[in-house]
């Protein structure tokens, strides 16, 4: 199990001197890891805070019991490896329409606040959409413009806990995955470990978040959009033994009719005879190979 420094993205930073820098880190980021953290992000941390008050005070109330009480709970008792995903989760659907009033027990108080929350981590969403593009070389607007399809973004919230576990060794919290949507920014518990993310061939493992930074992860879209550039990578969550971790996942999706195809632009030349080639390389051999492929695409 490794322990890296994983690369944090400071917002206030792209302002000033150091945005050149920054961008190349975030940039570096999106390839090479598939996922970062990102402080100063403009999220009102006070706001943060209740949300992850809230919803643990809902989990308390109102699932923890029947989780301890599910079959599968019951198996580990048994010594019998699951599986299942050893947490308990919910989801909140934001856009293009909402359903969490149609959620028992939850509380007015969760409600506001989510429903404040939100707005604030679309904001950010899009923000750094717009940061990828233009590390990308695309306008401004090119991945929020795929994802809406006319309509606006798809966005929801997984809400779960992992449960403190009996027997961590038998169960995952949450099996191995890729990330099907397009960028995840997630509120996570600042005491309780768990996450972890597949680099170089070995489980890097995230520590809690510290002074509310956002951990933000690329989903499978953002991969196929970018043609393989940034990254969508395995992550998995461990089950713990000595306590129950809480995860606030915000998924900003392509609307469900949203057709994701690579950006032409970062697309290699394609069905162009060598000769035609050989014969455009003799006058631009000494010039930026990016500007000569742009130009066979044109050609093609």
């Amino acid at each position: 199990m490794k322990e890296m420094g994983i690369p944090v993205i400071d917002f206030d930073e792209l302002n000033g001197e150091e945005r050149s820098k920054t961008m190349d880190l975030l940039h570096q980021a999106c390839e090479k890891w598939g996922f970062f953290q990102v402080e100063n992000h403009g999220i009102d941390k006070q706001l943060m805070e209740k949300v992850k008050q809230l919803i643990n005070k809902y989990y308390e109330e109102n699932l923890k019991e029947s989780f301890y009480k599910s079959e599968m709970a019951k198996s580990l008792e048994q010594d019998i490896t699951s599986e299942k995903d050893w947490e308990s989760s919910f989801f909140i659907w934001h856009r293009p329409t909402s359903n969490i009033e149609d959620i028992p027990n939850l509380s007015d108080d969760l409600r506001i606040t989510m429903n404040e929350y939100i707005p604030q981590l679309i904001k950010m969403a899009e923000k750094l959409s717009e940061l990828m593009c233009e590390n990308l070389g695309l306008n401004k607007g090119y991945i929020k413009d795929a994802f809406c399809a006319g309509k606006g973004p798809s966005v929801g919230t997984k809400v779960a806990k992992y449960p403190q576990c009996p027997q961590p060794e038998l169960v995952r919290g949450l099996r191995e995955h890729t990330d099907a949507g397009g960028i995840i920014l997630l509120l996570q518990d600042d005491q309780v470990p768990g996450l972890e993310f597949f680099k170089d061939g070995e489980w890097v493992a995230i520590p809690p978040s510290k002074n509310n930074r956002i951990f933000v992860n690329i989903g499978d879209q953002v991969e196929v959009l970018s043609n393989g550039r940034y990254k969508s990578v395995l992550h998995r969550v461990m089950a713990d033994k000595n306590g129950s971790r809480l995860s606030i996942a915000t998924f900003y999706n392509p609307a469900g009719d949203a057709i994701i195809s690579p950006a032409p632009r970062l697309l290699y030349p394609n069905h162009v005879r060598f000769q035609d080639y050989l014969k455009f390389y003799a006058t631009t051999k000494f010039s930026d190979k990016g500007r000569r492929f742009e130009s066979m695409k044109q050609i093609a």
